[in-house]
């Protein structure tokens, strides 16, 4: 029975083996997953670096409008830009947004992994500057009244004393927005790009098993984002810490 145990336990790793070379080592796949990879990472750091950038613009314009008592022309115009473009954003589906980027706005573009960085870019602003917004309101009004008694302007104190608190209060907030862009860019395959989704596909194209390849960009998923996880945890910890003292 041991015996038995054994040479089925033996079976299973020549499979695990098995599938393993066929989606990484042969022909060189790895390289592929490594092309992937890198784009899956690239597209999403610099797309959370530009959401968090449009963000933080459209989260001020929109709270300065609001806490004006007389707001001007250009204020007001300033402000419905930015509700429209929440708006639009918010409420059409990232992959549309891609298409439409790509396929119309930047139709005689070939830069794939720039055209998507932008999409991912602008949809994840239109989430980051609400998070923003209810960092900025979270701060006691007294703060920019604090300010304006100081003879700073409504600027100034908004972006010296009132952003630098809102800021800390919702980095925990924006790690998790770039933990959901990692996932999102699962889609940008639908452009040609090289990601993990694609190299899966391609793999399956050339050896007709999808179990390990599907399986295989999971778990890295999985991995990325259970370590980014991690972090955000270790931040709300030291951050909480910080408040305390």
């Amino acid at each position: 029975m041991i015996v038995c145990f054994m040479e089925k336990s033996m079976n299973f790793f020549e499979v695990i083996k098995e599938g393993f070379v066929r989606t990484f080592i042969k022909e060189s796949r790895y390289e592929m997953l490594l092309e992937g990879l890198g784009n899956t990472l690239k597209v999403t750091l610099f797309a959370t670096l530009m959401g968090v950038l449009i963000g933080s613009i459209v989260a001020i314009i929109k709270v300065t409008y609001k806490q004006s008592a007389k707001p001007n022309l250009i204020s007001r115009i300033l402000n419905a830009i930015c509700e429209t473009y929440t708006t639009v954003i918010r409420g059409t589906p990232v992959v549309v947004q891609l298409l439409i980027f790509y396929n119309i706005i930047f139709a005689y573009s070939d830069q794939a992994v720039l055209i998507g960085t932008i999409t991912f870019g602008i949809n994840s602003g239109a989430y980051v500057a609400e998070i923003i917004r209810a960092g900025i309101l979270a701060v006691d009004v007294g703060q920019m009244e604090a300010g304006r008694s100081l003879g700073l302007t409504q600027g100034t104190t908004m972006l010296h004393i009132i952003m630098p608190q809102a800021l800390k209060n919702i980095l925990p907030a924006i790690g998790n927005e770039f933990i959901s862009i990692l996932k999102e860019t699962s889609v940008i395959g639908f452009l040609g790009v090289m990601d993990l989704t694609r190299f899966a596909e391609k793999v399956i194209t050339r050896t007709a098993d999808v179990f390990y390849p599907y399986i295989s960009i999971a778990l890295i998923y999985l991995v990325m984002v259970m370590g980014l996880n991690y972090l955000v945890k270790k931040l709300e910890k030291r951050l909480a810490k910080s408040d305390r003292r």
